[in-house]
């Protein structure tokens, strides 16, 4: 009988390409990721792996491996979903992955319900990108993202997961007080610096084709992928910024926002593997993620 433990390894090479990788995202040591898939090849009666200069690469009957492992596990996931909720309390480990506007906005109120709702759940929160987290949620790194689509610009979409709407918010110009005289369209802004987030952002990409349908090539003199960091350059009357309406939430500003001709939105959304969408404290954490979205969007 092959064992599952070792055939997720080789899945886990697949995906993460080096056995280094594999070996930090499992906190394992590479030479006992390598012993562990050497067993594998024992057990199976065929090569697996070949090396490739410095690296490795899967045989056709290793892919072969890899195919099947992956719905083992997801049916290994499923059972565990149905096992917890097959009890009469929730309980359990939700491993969250959220951008950090979202963090900012919904998590304080979410996880205060969540303690005083469900204090037998633990919620474990790292903030990750959208387009990172996603893949990484895929992936089984985290059992939940919180992520963001700008007009235009699809969110990736990976089979295995869903996709929950949370709420939508305006994107608007964001000036410094100063600069709004005179200020009604994006176009008045042409002359002005920008600070945007780094390139391969999906707010970038919609944020530079925002400017370039006003006319215009934005001259991005400032790049974070902090917001609140974009706010005090704004303020400070240093930068302009298309700033989304729940960076604001608990906070007062100087800045002047101009409402943009498009009413552009930005959709939030959570997703989860479909395997452990019905595990009960995933259930709990989406409705109380839900019930916090619509108080701050009334």
């Amino acid at each position: 009988m092959l064992n599952v433990r070792r055939l997720e390894l080789l899945w886990e090479l697949k995906i993460r390409g080096t056995l280094a990788e594999v070996a930090a995202a499992l906190r394992y040591s590479p030479s006992s990721v390598s012993q562990q898939l050497a067993l594998l090849e024992k057990e199976a009666g065929v090569e697996l792996l070949r090396k490739t200069g410095r690296g490795v690469q899967l045989t056709p009957q290793a892919e072969i491996l890899v195919d099947h492992t992956a719905g083992l596990l997801e049916r290994l996931e499923q059972a565990e979903s149905d096992l917890a909720a097959s009890l009469t309390t929730v309980t359990g480990t939700v491993r969250l992955a959220v951008f950090q506007s979202a963090a900012l906005a919904l998590m304080p109120g979410a996880l205060t319900a969540m303690r005083d709702r469900y204090p037998d759940v633990r919620i474990e929160m790292v903030q990750r990108e959208p387009e990172t987290a996603l893949y990484e949620t895929w992936a089984r790194d985290f059992d939940m993202v919180i992520a963001e689509q700008y007009p235009g610009h699809a969110a990736a979409h990976y089979p295995e997961l869903d996709r929950a709407k949370l709420t939508t918010d305006a994107i608007r110009l964001a000036a410094p007080p100063a600069a709004i005289d005179g200020l009604t369209s994006v176009d008045d802004a042409k002359n002005m610096p920008w600070v945007m987030e780094p390139r391969g952002a999906a707010s970038r990409h919609w944020a530079e084709q925002a400017c370039r349908r006003a006319g215009f090539e934005p001259d991005v003199r400032f790049e974070t992928a902090d917001l609140q960091a974009q706010i005090r350059l704004v303020e400070s009357g240093n930068a302009v910024a298309f700033m989304p309406n729940l960076v604001w939430t608990g906070r007062d500003t100087n800045c002047q926002l101009l409402e943009l001709s498009e009413q552009p939105m930005r959709t939030i959304f959570s997703s989860v593997r479909m395997a452990s969408a019905h595990r009960p404290a995933i259930l709990a954490f989406r409705e109380v993620l839900q019930q916090t979205a619509n108080i701050l969007s009334s």
